[in-house]
């Protein structure tokens, strides 16, 4: 991986960084969207706001989950989809919170700023990568970017960050470490505790009613893990917002989501051990049929059905199959 430079101090971090911009340069920021991702290609923005010509944010994916949608609609976020979106005098491009190998919109792209926290790709190159995979949130790496370079975010932007560090450590239950909590407590005083509320309690609705019936009716308990196959669904972020859900039950140390997507099989995996790892376990479980990995606390199968198929069998076999490999986890 092409990073060159060990940063001494924030301060050196950020003056790096804008070195990789000019004044007339078009800066487009693709993003997978998601809270975290919102809110740190909104501070990428602010940093680069008087320095570069033009900024673009704009999403690879679609945004189904209501308290995302609730997040962009109260803080009034323009977020196009990336083919609406004219690119052609676009002259540098930047990501945050995702890698280009993460999305096949991004693959064939060649990144000036990389900046986030997952597991590194080692192939990477780019004159600027800043991946902290210690970091619970690339929200707290932002939030400490501008505080390098001097800026007072607005209530807007402090507001998102704030959300961004509360979804990605899952309110400080997941991995982070104290930069997280020192930028949360940073951003603190400038954001509308108001709006967070109103986000927060959009993240279960009438549409979604229908999953956390089907959920309760197929838990099951396989020692500390509560497993739910939730079979074929319309909208895998369904599968997330089950896993966080379920993980709070008091029996729970592990809980794992299976469905059927289009002509995939996703798993969704989550734990409340602070000594575990979810990024692992889904490796050594399932990397063999699909791409599998994530953070310590969290983690994402993706299985072609045809893989699965050719290796295991018809997907009718898809819960069998993972309750076997959770009783030799």
């Amino acid at each position: 991986m092409a990073n060159p430079v060990q940063f001494a101090t924030h301060k050196a971090r950020y003056e790096s960084v804008m070195e990789t911009v000019a004044t007339d340069d078009i800066l487009c920021i693709p993003i997978v969207a998601d809270p975290d991702a919102i809110a740190s290609a909104l501070a990428l923005k602010r940093l680069f706001w008087r320095k570069a010509q033009k900024i673009i944010i704009c999403r690879v994916n679609a945004i189904k989950r209501s308290d995302n949608l609730a997040m962009i609609r109260r803080l009034n976020i323009t977020l196009p989809y990336i083919k609406k979106v004219d690119t052609s005098e676009v002259t540098k491009w930047a990501i945050v919170d995702s890698q280009p190998h993460h999305h096949k919109s991004l693959g064939k792209i060649n990144f000036s700023i990389i900046i986030d926290h997952h597991p590194p790709d080692h192939s990477l190159q780019g004159p600027f990568i800043d991946i902290r995979e210690d970091y619970g949130a690339v929200s707290s790496m932002m939030a400490e970017y501008l505080k390098a370079a001097g800026i007072t975010p607005s209530a807007k932007l402090a507001t998102a960050l704030f959300y961004g560090i509360k979804t990605d450590t899952n309110n400080f239950t997941r991995t982070s470490i104290a930069a997280d909590v020192k930028a949360f407590r940073y951003l603190y005083p400038y954001v509308n505790l108001n709006i967070i509320k109103q986000i927060e309690s959009s993240e279960i609705n009438k549409k979604n009613i229908a999953h956390f019936h089907k959920a309760f009716d197929s838990l099951q308990f396989i020692g500390d893990t509560v497993y739910i196959d939730m079979g074929e669904v319309k909208d895998a972020d369904a599968l997330v917002i089950i896993a966080d859900f379920f993980l709070k039950m008091a029996e729970a140390t592990w809980c794992m989501v299976s469905g059927v997507y289009g002509q995939k099989i996703i798993i969704i995996i989550r734990n409340a051990g602070f000594r575990l790892d979810a990024g692992k376990v889904a490796m050594r479980l399932f990397g063999k049929l699909g791409s599998a990995g994530g953070h310590k606390s969290a983690a994402r199968v993706e299985i072609p059905v045809a893989a699965f198929q050719e290796e295991v069998g018809d997907v009718s076999k898809i819960s069998n199959y993972i309750h076997e490999k959770i009783k030799k986890r």
